[in-house]
């Protein structure tokens, strides 16, 4: 504000003589002045001077502090003037001048799309000195992650036409800085082995380039500083300080060295844990859900996973608001601390309104048959998690939101869904190439959410080198608005083996049907014919004997619980289920397949994850007949043993070509770990082993093992996997290792 304007507006007042403040001049009228882009409206609302009302200084020095704290407007003024047996007050403002142009100059590694996704200021704002100079303490930050440690930003403000500005931010983007090295000072009782693996900020080093790490983030290290605070917290160093991190360029200005100071003071043992305030639950209940113990060491992670406990346990149970503050009683002598759990458990609340919002295709019964909470029944915590996951699981959102509300006055918890909708079509038409099956051409046409009622409908072609399959399926998994899963299709199929042809036509219909929260069964029937022929001159008998048309009458029942967090990216939980096929209701094959499937997640840290599957199956001709050949169990490839080839891990024929086997042992151990987080991109290690066996062979002798590695990308054209296997027992006639890829659901 101008000191002019305050000059003004006192001998305007002084005009008036001495007078008490009920005798004070009234105000008869109130006038704006200025404003051109700001709503008058707005201005007005936030004036505390009235019509009718005696002046008051006060008052319009609030009122100029409030007009300001607006962020724009330039200068503020007051006057007063007489007007109809009072005085008029005018506000005179000056608008700041809008941004019409927001460039960049010196930026070479980045473009400006790129810059741009971290600034917040755009052409049509206003040209405010704070949101100006906050973007450049953006793009500082954003070229500081990127590791240009010595990036300067400099914005500049350019006049265009009165009361337009252009912003220019000027960049020496400098060179980027390596962390060379990462020292720990005052360290005794933890390595500084141990604190660096508790840090995400890491020295340069030879993996860097796929990791990302090696470069100095501010954010990162205040994270890391709490980080190596909870190491010391968690071996019981409750004293322990961490100190601000020291950095230092070296001499060349190429790199940097890191110094962080630790003070760690002596470890704490337990002296004694308690629970204090709790009336719902009675202490012997809550007890087996806490794991620190008197005598043991104090533990930060153990504390956090106590409360979470025993939160869960009360949100579990309606109390929504529930606060859990673990408090420690340290004896500084005896070097011992006691644990009290004190609750403050709130009222029980049951759920009220559920609100859901974003979806314009998707009907609303689609997502509210996912939702495992019913409003009026008591909140629970849990279901809430499970509704998350089961609509993620749709694959029909880009994201999910489930944000919920507590009303004290109702004692009800409001739930808004929120989701975003994502593609659901899918047209493929092209080529691409096969590992097993060569060239192959293809035509998918998919669609996942059918007119919003969450059916799938898919028709498919493909014509490969050695095969061809074609494909009309439709899936309802709420059949008639129950939890029935009803599900047709119809195949036609063509594939060249090492020793003949196998040309087939299918029909499946299939029922299935979900009960408890995890658990499914199924029945599903099929008839299909099948022909084999092209049989060659030295084929072996077992396969001449089948060459020939045959027909195939069969219905198949499973039974599987899946507790996965995701099913296209699993972090947690597992899938098991059982499948039995049995063969001979008419038709020429009469057979009995028997499958048992495990598989299981584990996360670890850094949101990694280790997996390990089991697979055992059984298989049998009946009635006198032979187990067809495309019904036995081929070892080897990518959905099996990854490193030997189609059916080299089983049973061969006089010739040495695969035949398949009646029997299979398969276990699948996988190391996944994130590459790019932001593109689900992720890395693997494994390890396989696994065989078929024919009907004289010992079922578990002789497996096959390989290990190697591989890339997953759940793609927005759907998951692909492109893996290298390395046979770790290579035979005659095999390869020392095989590159496939697929396209299509991780197992």
């Amino acid at each position: 504000m101008k000191l002019f304007s305050w000059i003004v507006f006192a001998a305007i007042l002084l005009s008036f003589g001495t007078v008490r403040s009920e005798e004070l001049p009234l105000v008869t009228a109130i006038e704006v002045k200025g404003v051109k882009r700001i709503e008058e409206g707005s201005l007005r609302a936030r004036i505390s001077q009235k019509i009718g009302t005696p002046l008051s200084s006060e008052k319009t020095t609030d009122d100029i502090k409030t007009i300001f704290k607006m962020g724009y407007f330039d200068d503020v003024r007051v006057d007063i003037e007489p007007f109809e047996g009072g005085i008029k007050v005018i506000y005179t403002v000056k608008e700041k001048p809008t941004i019409i142009r927001v460039d960049f100059q010196g930026n070479k590694k980045f473009g400006d799309d790129k810059i741009k996704e971290h600034v917040t200021l755009s052409p049509g704002a206003i040209a405010d000195v704070t949101l100006i100079n906050d973007n450049a303490g953006r793009l500082r930050a954003f070229y500081e992650d990127e590791g240009y440690y010595l990036a300067a930003i400099v914005p500049v403000v350019r006049k265009v036409e009165e009361n337009e500005v252009a912003v220019t931010y000027h960049i020496d983007e400098g060179k980027k800085i390596k962390i060379k090295s990462i020292t720990i000072e005052g360290n005794r009782a933890l390595s500084d082995s141990k604190i660096k693996r508790a840090m995400k900020i890491k020295e340069r080093g030879i993996f860097s380039f796929v990791t990302s790490t090696g470069y100095y983030k501010k954010e990162e290290m205040r994270a890391d500083v709490e980080r190596i605070k909870d190491l010391y917290f968690n071996h019981g160093y409750i004293k322990a300080t961490v100190g601000d991190p020291q950095v230092q360029l070296t001499k060349d200005r190429e790199g940097m060295t890191i110094t962080i100071p630790v003070s760690e003071g002596d470890p704490f043992k337990v002296s004694g844990v308690e629970i204090a305030g709790n009336k719902a639950f009675a202490e012997k209940e809550l007890r087996p859900l806490i794991k620190m113990a008197p005598n043991t060491v104090f533990s930060k992670e153990t504390l956090s996973k106590d409360v979470a406990a025993l939160s869960e346990k009360y949100s579990n149970n309606g109390y929504a608001l529930v606060s859990i503050f673990p408090d420690l009683i340290p004896d500084e002598d005896k070097k011992v601390t006691k644990v009290i759990y004190r609750i403050n458990e709130g009222e029980k609340y049951a759920v009220g309104r559920i609100d859901i919002t974003g979806n314009t295709k998707t009907r609303d019964k689609v997502i509210r048959r996912e939702i495992r909470l019913d409003e009026g029944e008591v909140f629970n915590a849990a279901a809430l998690k499970r509704s998350y996951e089961r609509l993620n699981n749709l694959q029909y959102f880009e994201a999910v939101d489930l944000s919920p509300k507590p009303n004290p006055e109702t004692r009800t918890v409001d739930l808004d869904v929120t989701i975003k909708e994502k593609p659901t079509g899918f047209l493929s038409v092209g080529g691409g190439y096969s590992s097993v099956d060569k060239f192959i051409a293809m035509v998918d046409i998919t669609q996942g959410n059918l007119f919003g009622r969450g059916q799938y409908l898919k028709l498919k072609g493909e014509l490969g080198g050695s095969s061809s399959f074609y494909e009309l399926s439709f899936r309802d998994p709420w059949f008639l608005d129950r939890p029935l899963a009803f599900g047709a299709s119809l195949y036609k199929t063509t594939r060249s083996y090492d020793e003949f042809d196998r040309r087939s036509t299918g029909v499946e219909l299939s029922l299935g049907k979900s009960f408890w929260e995890y658990w499914s069964g199924g029945a599903s029937y099929i008839f299909e014919k099948a022909r084999i022929f092209n049989v060659a001159d030295d084929a072996s008998s077992t396969v001449k004997e089948q060459e020939g048309t045959s027909t195939t009458s069969s219905i198949s029942l499973s039974l599987g619980r899946d507790t996965r967090d995701n099913y296209l990216d699993p972090s947690r939980g597992s899938k098991n289920a059982l499948y039995l096929t049995f063969a001979g209701l008419g038709g020429t094959n009469k057979f009995l397949k028997v499958l048992y499937d495990s598989g299981w997640y584990f996360p670890l840290f850094r949101n990694t994850t280790f997996h390990a599957r089991g697979r055992l199956g059984y298989a049998t001709g009946l009635f006198g007949e032979e187990l067809p050949l495309y019904e036995r169990y081929y070892v080897g490839g990518i959905y099996t043993v990854r490193g030997l080839g189609f059916g080299e891990g089983g049973p061969r024929d006089i010739n040495g070509s695969a035949i398949g086997g009646e029997k299979e042992l398969i276990f699948n151990f996988e190391y996944i770990f994130p590459i790019v987080t932001d593109y689900k991109l992720k890395g693997l290690l494994f390890f396989d082993a696994g065989r078929a066996y024919g009907a004289e062979e010992t079922f578990g002798s002789d497996l096959r093992y390989t290990a190697g590695t591989g890339i997953r990308w759940i793609s927005p054209m759907g998951p692909i996997r492109i893996e290298w296997g390395y046979n770790l027992d290579k035979r005659t006639g095999e390869s020392a290792s095989k590159v496939e890829f697929t396209f299509g659901t991780f197992f």
